[in-house]
Formats: structure tokens, C-alpha cells, sequence
């Protein structure tokens, strides 16, 4: 299967008994989060799973006023971890790079990035408060290359 970041519709859940929430009614908004729920639903390791089933509220360094992020993913494992995922592309995950002029574009990757950090820093204080993780994937978790 070719994963893209643009992919979107409804997964079909095989193992429903393992899905935490509505197992008919289970959106992928990419390829990768797709990519996700089939590792999840299908991996004897994953105990359990849930997608956008969890709500964490945070400050907005844009408007100042609170709102809710739904993550992409909840999974307990056979370990007896709970991970929080976020799936995002990697330009994403990390502060955009100065530049000498500013241009929109510029300016709508730093508003991103502050709502991502906004987003992120309230899901790692959510997580720690429930002795869960939290992490941010992208294509480059997702699409390891063997570098040899």
C-alpha cells in the first residue's frame, strides 16, 4: 500500500472487542493514520485502541482562549503502556526555519508550530498526570529506511 498524507475515509475495524469507542465510526484523515490503525487493530501486542477518542484541553498561544485536541491514537499495550499518539508530517513536528524574509507561508508555519507546541505540552502534562506516554510519529517512524 502506498501511505500519503492526503488519504481520507472510514477504517473498518476487524477487531471491534479490541477498538475503545464506536467501532463503526472510525475516520483516518491520512494514509499514515490509516497505516496506524491497521498495525493497531491487527498487532497481537496492542491490547486495546482508540482513535480521537480522548479529549485534552489547551491555551491556544494563538487566541489565548482554550480549546480541546482530540489525538490521533490511544493504545494500551501488551506491557501494560498507555501511548498517546500524534501522527503529523515531519516539517510539522519540529519549529520552521528562520527566514530573511517573512512571507505567509512563514508566518502560517509558525502559527502551526505554536498550536502543535500548545497542543503537545498539554498532552505530555495530560499523559504524566495518568502515568501514560505521549508521542508525536511521522513518515519517518512510519517509513524506516535500513540504512546500511
Amino acid at each position: 500500500m502506498k501511505y500519503n498524507n492526503c488519504a481520507k475515509g472510514k477504517y473498518k475495524v476487524k477487531y471491534p472487542k479490541k477498538y475503545k469507542g464506536d467501532a463503526s465510526n472510525v475516520t483516518y484523515r491520512s494514509s499514515w493514520e490509516l497505516g496506524c490503525m491497521v498495525y493497531f487493530d491487527t498487532n497481537p501486542d496492542i491490547m486495546w485502541w482508540g482513535s480521537e477518542e480522548i479529549v485534552i484541553p489547551y491555551r491556544s498561544p494563538i487566541d489565548g482562549k482554550l480549546h480541546r485536541y482530540f489525538p490521533d491514537f490511544i493504545v494500551k499495550t501488551s506491557k501494560s503502556d498507555t501511548i498517546v499518539f500524534e501522527v503529523k508530517p515531519a516539517i510539522q513536528s519540529r519549529p520552521p526555519k528562520k527566514r530573511a524574509r517573512i512571507t505567509k507561508k512563514y508566518l502560517n508555519e509558525v502559527k502551526t508550530w505554536g498550536i502543535n507546541q500548545a497542543k503537545w505540552d498539554a498532552a505530555v502534562e495530560y499523559c504524566a498526570d495518568r502515568q501514560w506516554k505521549f508521542q508525536v510519529i511521522t513518515e519517518d517512524h512510519l517509513f524506516k529506511k535500513n540504512n546500511k
